[in-house]
């Protein structure tokens, strides 16, 4: 059976749900980019020499946001992620907020924190109740090298504020050789006194970041500093969450928490229920895939959407879009083809 057939038979009989891929993995989990913009410019996102910018009528609107999120929802997602660049950079962030609320969704949003202390009284008007901060240092001087921007004390503020306003505050942190694997244990004893949860991130390539293997601080890395740190019954292995993309763990009688996201290292792939839809509307179904699947084109054109998004579903590899080992993972030529980060959608 052709890939068009498959798509077709999914469409008349519904026996196979269109987020269901070959791999039986279903896809329930949305992450929305807003925008390609932000206020900051951290390398492993954005290339030193910046990225060229998509023409803003290439870009969807807020009507063309819903409209896509609505079909999507109607296809068996549970979740939306609204992630940038900074998505608080838009000017109709509100406004996208508002409509996408009225779905039947968890909904969540990925920030800088740079000005999220505008929104609190609409991000609980829409029942957001997450919210990942992206913060990769808790040095102020560090901070501004690796954002080129002097925010720290704004976002720490803002971070502080969540907290105390009832959010569930999970921190990300790209951790980098040379640059902030030094701050591992200060990180831990973050979530000392704070509930939140502190997630490390492991450097992964993308266009233009200058990625390399050696840069990256392996799972076993981190663990090893944290056991060196304290007794192994202090360490507590916590349960993950289905599809989770995180190893989680706290410490003994600490209010927050820890995780692990090993895309690198341990990928989680076998699990995986995440699509991503970037601000120029193309659909991608692997963060790593260069292929991806034009949606607000064929929105724009009265296009029947279905069928294009189970043909993107069903071309998912198993493994990080087709690179199962470290020597296909590794080799530069394989993410080239790729965006940037800051083009995708954190």
């Amino acid at each position: 059976m052709t890939l068009l057939k498959e798509c077709n038979t999914r469409k008349m009989y519904k026996k196979i749900p269109v987020l269901t891929d070959t791999h039986q993995r279903q896809h329930n989990y949305l992450r929305i980019s807003l925008t390609e913009r932000c206020n900051l410019r951290c390398s492993y996102c954005m290339p030193l020499e910046g990225v060229q910018l998509s023409p803003a009528k290439h870009l969807m609107n807020a009507n063309e946001i819903y409209s896509i999120a609505k079909i999507f929802v109607n296809l068996g997602v549970t979740k939306i992620r609204l992630t940038g660049g900074e998505p608080l950079v838009r000017k109709d962030f509100s406004r996208i907020l508002e409509r996408l609320s009225s779905l039947n969704v968890d909904l969540s949003i990925t920030t800088n924190a740079v000005s999220i202390d505008r929104y609190l009284i609409q991000l609980k008007k829409a029942q957001v109740e997450t919210i990942n901060v992206s913060l990769d240092t808790l040095d102020a001087d560090k901070y501004q090298r690796i954002t080129f921007r002097n925010y720290f004390n704004r976002v720490y503020q803002n971070i502080l504020t969540l907290i105390s306003e009832g959010f569930k505050v999970k921190i990300n942190a790209v951790l980098m050789r040379g640059i902030n694997e030094d701050e591992i244990l200060s990180f831990i004893k973050f979530t000392k006194n704070l509930p939140v949860v502190f997630r490390f991130i492991e450097f992964m390539p993308f266009n233009g970041n200058q990625w390399r293997r050696e840069k990256t601080i392996s799972l076993n890395e981190i663990m090893g500093k944290i056991k060196k740190a304290y007794p192994s019954n202090q360490i507590i292995r916590t349960k993950d969450a289905p599809n989770d993309t995180s190893k989680n763990y706290s410490i003994k009688d600490y209010r927050g928490s820890f995780a692990i996201i090993s895309t690198v290292t341990n990928p989680f792939c076998d699990t995986c229920n995440r699509i991503r839809l970037t601000a120029d509307g193309k659909l991608k179904n692997c963060l790593f895939s260069k292929n991806e699947s034009d949606l607000l084109t064929a929105l724009r054109n009265n296009e029947d959407l279905e069928d294009i998004i189970a043909k993107n579903i069903n071309n998912k590899f198993a493994v990080r879009s087709g690179m199962p080992s470290p020597q296909f993972f590794d080799d530069p030529k394989n993410h080239k083809h790729n965006r940037s980060m800051i083009t995708i959608g954190g």
